[in-house]
């Protein structure tokens, strides 16, 4: 790690006095078209000055500014080198990467007195990457280094004007990397009402989609291309919650009549659904045994989509919410998205194995928080149930960051199933939600300081699951090639 640490510094050190260099061209052509232009000015004021000499200075101000989009431009590119390398070393030290974003301000937004809460908790720095909250609490009276309240640096901050497009862009090699082979998960995590299902699942088919209709469209498009080089993909989707530690299929209403015993379901009926367990294939895959898989057509990407829809319209319907007072439709469980990608190529001899988990993890706030009382014993159960699992998830990322022998993945079922992308074998993103007002501060202190923990866990290097044709039942091989087209890093 010390010698990845040298590398970044050395690599950023002439990143920097690259960019500090295009800065100060783009500076000295600015002050030097600006003075042949004054001088452009005088000239045509002056009637006794020829053709020639203004003609002249047109073409050193055209020279001029073509030489600032050049510079310009190369600026532009040693900022994308940069996040290139940036993201490179972070693949090579295996970090869990964290984004965060702030929602902005809601109709339903309030103060403790009913009033409109339009004061925010939380300001954004310019870099992209940092952010500080404050508030009333003791526990934010003391001021970071910005003077603003606590400091937290991450890997990205989405400010509340960022859009559903500008999120799923900067998660999309995630999306990438499942279909190159790798097993990944991202979770959306944050206390209720901050902006977490709206991320992942989004609202209507247009601009408010979310990550999880825009990945299997990225899937189907990529799919296309891979396609021409001969490439086979069956594509299955799977959807389910876990409820007060319990596994539950949201699908069931979409399963075959052997699925739903004997007949299509016209509910869910959960105490009557097939209990599922999560299980170990012979060659260390972790699976659900008895989850409904929906196949998703990757040949007809408007088939697809509609499949989708109806897989996230049947989910939807099925999970577990209730009202409190942070959301009319707050989420009492943890819902796991499932997309399994398959791929053979018959020409080169390959076979890939690749998974996309994309998770909506239930609210992270206190109890009292939620307006429950204690003789709402369902609420409290289910209060308990949810950050019991959210603690024993912040141990996984603990005993990791510690370097422990042992990580108590089977603490909780959230853990246990998706020990695959946190064992090292994977790749894994947490993505942060923040409500921004004064009253959730104290909450998203928590949330933040709970995903600085987890930034600063290092997994190792991800394998890819990448098989030749003599050993289809499991395995991996070395390269750096992606069959999407784009470079995530080499395999091993």
């Amino acid at each position: 790690m010390k010698e990845l640490s040298h590398v970044k510094t050395v690599q950023e050190g002439r990143i920097c006095a690259m960019e500090n260099d295009q800065k100060q061209q783009v500076q000295d052509l600015k002050d030097e078209i600006r003075i042949v232009r004054t001088r452009a000015e005088q000239v045509g004021a002056n009637t006794n000055v020829s053709i020639e000499d203004e003609a002249v200075l047109r073409i050193k101000i055209e020279n001029i500014e073509e030489r600032l989009t050049i510079v310009t431009n190369e600026f532009s590119e040693s900022e994308t080198t940069r996040k290139a390398i940036h993201n490179q070393l972070l693949e090579m030290k295996g970090n869990i990467r964290v984004f965060v974003r702030i929602r902005p301000f809601l109709d339903h937004d309030s103060k403790a007195d009913g009033s409109k809460s339009l004061d925010s908790a939380v300001d954004w720095h310019p870099d992209g990457k940092t952010l500080s909250i404050s508030g009333g609490n003791e526990l934010l009276t003391s001021p970071g280094p910005s003077g603003k309240g606590l400091d937290f640096t991450f890997d990205k901050v989405f400010t509340p004007t960022a859009t559903q497009e500008i999120v799923f862009d900067e998660v999309s090699d995630f999306v990438q990397s499942a279909l190159d082979g790798y097993k990944v998960c991202l979770f959306s995590y944050g206390q209720t009402g901050s902006g977490k299902t709206f991320t992942m699942q989004g609202k209507g088919k247009e601009d408010f989609r979310g990550i999880i209709p825009r990945a299997v469209e990225l899937v189907l498009q990529r799919l296309k291309v891979l396609q021409n080089s001969n490439w086979e993909f069956t594509i299955n989707a799977s959807f389910l919650e876990i409820y007060n530690e319990e596994l539950r299929d949201l699908l069931t209403i979409l399963a075959p009549p052997s699925k739903a015993g004997g007949k299509r379901r016209l509910s869910m009926g959960k105490k009557s659904a097939p209990k599922l367990a999560i299980k170990k294939s012979e060659n260390g895959r972790t699976y659900v045994e008895g989850l409904t898989e929906i196949l998703i057509d990757s040949h007809n990407t408007t088939k697809g989509l509609k499949q989708l829809d109806k897989v996230i319209t049947a989910a939807a319907r099925a999970r577990s919410v209730a009202f409190n007072k942070l959301n009319s439709e707050s989420s009492r469980s943890h819902s796991i998205f499932m997309l399994d990608l398959h791929g053979i190529n018959h020409d080169l001899d390959e076979e890939v194995q690749g998974v996309l988990n994309l998770c909506d993890l239930a609210g992270s706030e206190r109890l009292s928080r939620s307006g429950y009382g204690a003789n709402d014993s369902q609420r409290v159960k289910e209060t308990q149930a949810i950050n019991k699992s959210l603690s024993s998830l912040g141990d996984v990322f603990t005993s990791l960051s510690n370097g422990s022998p042992h990580v108590p993945y089977r603490n909780s079922k959230l853990t246990y199933l998706l020990q695959d992308c946190l064992n090292g074998n994977g790749k894994s993103l947490m993505l942060m939600n923040l409500c921004p007002t004064v009253e959730s501060a104290h909450e998203s202190a928590c949330s933040l300081r709970f995903a600085r923990r987890v930034n600063q866990v290092e997994l190792g290097k991800a394998v890819k699951q990448v098989n030749t044709s003599s050993s289809y039942c499991g395995g991996s091989v070395s390269g750096g090639r992606s069959i999407g087209g784009r470079s995530v890093g080499s395999r091993r």
